[in-house]
């Protein structure tokens, strides 16, 4: 863990620069020290059919889920949160400054007992460190 996924309204493409969001965000997830580089995922997922608001064509959303493993406190998921936020909405202003736009962030955590993991990408990441 940590695993971001960005969901958004098939109406913002092509505008939404998703690369440079999705870089901007697993970036920063990257630099706190409280997740683990092995665990970070970032994602995206479109929604073509939604309904945003009263319903008028030209307004999306863009809502940014932070899903991290029990234990870290309040102080580290706060941080985290207030550091991912501020990328989060940094990158998205100049759509916040031509459309009608909502954007909202949850941070949750995995119960640790319904937490299942496997791979190898541990293994792999230690071996392009040691190279």
């Amino acid at each position: 863990m940590p695993h971001i996924t960005i969901e958004y309204t098939a109406n913002l493409e092509p505008a939404l620069r998703l690369p440079a969001l999705m870089q901007a965000l697993h970036t920063v997830a990257a630099g706190i020290e409280a997740f683990p580089l092995a665990g970070l995922r970032t994602r995206a997922e479109r929604r073509d059919h939604f309904l945003v608001a009263d319903g008028h064509p030209d307004n999306a959303f863009i809502h940014l889920t932070l899903r991290i493993a029990h234990g870290r406190s309040l102080e580290v998921r706060k941080a985290a949160g207030d550091a991912l936020f501020e990328v989060f909405c940094r990158e998205l202003q100049p759509l916040l400054d031509t459309r009608p736009l909502a954007l909202s962030f949850e941070i949750s955590e995995i119960d640790p007992a319904l937490n299942y993991k496997g791979g190898n990408i541990r293994e792999y990441i230690a071996k392009r460190g040691a190279a």
